[in-house]
């Protein structure tokens, strides 16, 4: 599938992010953060949909698809979250649309949490967010990590072939095309791309973060919480309780998806975003857009 929109980078802490841009610019900001192990290419099915009335960036995060891995940066969560901020400064973009999967969800939240002035809408799609993975793959993200952080990180691990094997049902369904799956996963055959993923996991933490959990509350803006119910990964306990806890929040469960949502089930993805986007149909999002009298943000000059 060729990619829509114009393909581009910008640097971000000396590193070069990859971007896809499609729409207006003149119009309001949509910035899109995709999860583990994918890249931007995971919207799209819902990129055009979403550009056909806004300014749409699907990012390439820094490390994944065609961005530039650096193992002499960090990956802590709380730099990450920093990074978004720092990425949006680049971009030129003040105020923006936030919507994340898995990973991108995680780091949408927090980022969110911490600059709220910042987000004008939040959606989470399928992520771990304030909690954490069901025990199996708690169990594996935690041996990867510790793997990371030991003299075994330096050894030629088959990653790429390990992350192809967990994604094959995917594949086998004809969710994910060959040429989607091999720029997901064929920087990690590499070496410098081995050890960058090792650097990435030994900085990264599996268990739940209190500190999100109990944000949740303070979160004012228009929020979406869309999930695939049929998630191996992830119990759909954690979409129900942000929907419950998140002020006003718009809740999907989508029953024939699971973990890879955008991708599973992509027209049923693109109405929710839409819906709080004020694009269709959703009385609860509608109702919240209490801060512009037309129930949109302004949007940007030019």
């Amino acid at each position: 599938m060729s990619e829509a929109g114009s393909a581009r980078s910008v640097t971000v802490e000396g590193a070069r992010l990859a971007f896809t841009e499609l729409g207006d610019r003149c119009a309001e900001p949509i910035v899109l953060l995709h999860g583990y192990p994918a890249n931007r290419r995971a919207w799209r099915h819902q990129l055009p949909g979403l550009a056909e009335e806004h300014h749409v960036f699907a990012l390439d995060w820094l490390g994944w698809g065609e961005s530039e891995r650096r193992t002499d940066l960090s990956f802590d969560y709380d730099t990450e979250v920093d990074r978004v901020g720092r990425v949006l400064d680049a971009l030129g973009i003040e105020e923006c649309n936030l919507f994340g999967h898995d990973y991108g969800g995680f780091l949408s939240l927090g980022f969110a949490q911490r600059h709220p002035g910042r987000v004008l809408r939040l959606a989470v799609l399928n992520s771990r967010v304030h909690r954490t993975f069901v025990l199996k793959w708690y169990a594996v993200f935690s041996l990867v990590g510790i793997l990371g952080r030991s003299p075994f990180a330096a050894m030629p691990l088959p990653l790429e072939k390990i992350n192809r094997r967990a994604l094959r049902g995917l594949s086998r369904a004809g969710v994910v095309d060959r040429a989607t799956l091999d720029s997901y996963l064929n920087w990690m055959s590499t070496s410098d791309g081995r050890r960058w993923l090792l650097h990435f996991f030994s900085e990264y933490r599996v268990p739940a973060r209190r500190e999100l959990a109990e944000g949740l509350g303070r979160i004012q803006c228009p929020a979406a919480i869309v999930w695939g119910t049929a998630d191996e990964y992830l119990r759909t306990s954690i979409a129900e309780e942000l929907a419950a806890r998140i002020p006003g929040a718009d809740l999907t469960l989508i029953e024939e998806a699971g973990h890879f949502v955008m991708e599973e089930a992509p027209d049923a993805v693109l109405a929710a975003l839409r819906r709080l986007l004020g694009l269709g149909s959703g009385h609860v999002v509608e109702d919240r857009r209490r801060d512009y009298p037309d129930g949109r943000a302004p949007r940007a000059a030019c």
